[in-house]
């Protein structure tokens, strides 16, 4: 998409000069300044809270990874042969 936009001569030079320093086209480096604003934006609203259900019960057993998908799964059917 094509734009005009007004911008301080100091502030248009030295994007100038930081794009030619980094091989990259004005547009691009404008664009991505741009999208980092809009990112520190969405990152500065509070995180939307997730309510997790606990059941009662003994926390964490001893072995278990949580990062582990396929250990779990196995852990859980086998804990599933059990009753």
């Amino acid at each position: 998409m094509r734009t005009t936009i007004q911008v301080a001569d100091e502030v248009l030079a030295e994007f100038k000069r930081f794009a030619a320093d980094s091989h990259r086209s004005l547009g691009a480096v404008i664009e991505d300044a741009l999208r980092e604003v809009l990112a520190r934006r969405r990152a500065g609203r509070p995180a939307h809270r997730v309510r997790i259900t606990t059941f009662k019960g003994r926390g964490l057993q001893p072995g278990v990874d949580l990062d582990d998908g396929a250990a779990l799964l196995d852990l859980m059917e086998e804990r599933g042969d059990r009753s």
